[in-house]
């Protein structure tokens, strides 16, 4: 059965005066990441006009491989951070191509 591709994208959004702190976390999750067996595209995204307001968009060969990543030591480094430095959960939506 061949792998069916997801693609996600996760919004956090940083505490006031926490923003350069999260870009730096956020930034280092890159690296390790784009280096996953499975990873196709893995890009951060900063909203122009609202600076601490973070996209990533994200392209995985499967389901499985996403839920790796989920498990990775970076990923759950970066997590344990929430509740100091970010304005609640991450929104994350998990997506199939439909077209």
């Amino acid at each position: 059965m061949p792998q069916t591709p997801v693609t996600v994208v996760a919004e956090l959004v940083a505490k006031v005066g926490k923003e350069d702190e999260v870009r730096k976390i956020l930034l280092g999750l890159v690296g390790p990441t784009r280096k996953e067996e499975g990873c196709i595209q893995y890009d951060p995204h900063e909203l122009a006009d609202k600076p601490g307001h973070f996209i990533f968009y994200e392209n995985w060969v499967s389901k499985a491989a996403l839920d790796t990543h989920l498990k990775t030591p970076h990923i759950a480094s970066a997590f344990a951070k929430i509740p100091e430095l970010f304005e609640g959960a991450p929104r994350i939506l998990i997506c199939k191509r439909i077209g």
